[in-house]
């Protein structure tokens, strides 16, 4: 079959796969506790107070938005890294 992939090109998909299935977990919790820790910034700069358990205020809006920037950053930076060093 002429369409079949070369081995060293498959060895460096997997590895890409790899590392982007470790960091995109790595990246929702990291980008969700630094957004949480934004949110405490923003509600003390508002003079908010956050009810008796919670981090801060509106902090379920500030983590969702910091997990999903994380889930797609951490792992776009960390590939594009690999690859230029493959290069």
């Amino acid at each position: 079959m002429a369409d079949e992939i070369p081995a060293e090109d498959r060895v460096a998909f997997g590895t890409y796969v790899g590392v982007g299935c470790l960091t995109s977990i790595a990246g929702f919790f990291g980008g969700g506790m630094i957004a949480v820790l934004v949110a405490k910034v923003v509600g003390s700069f508002r003079n908010c107070q956050p009810p008796d358990g919670l981090p801060a205020c509106d902090w379920e809006k500030y983590m969702i938005v910091g997990a999903l920037i994380g889930v797609v950053g951490l792992p776009l930076v960390s590939i594009i890294r690999l690859r230029g060093r493959r290069a």
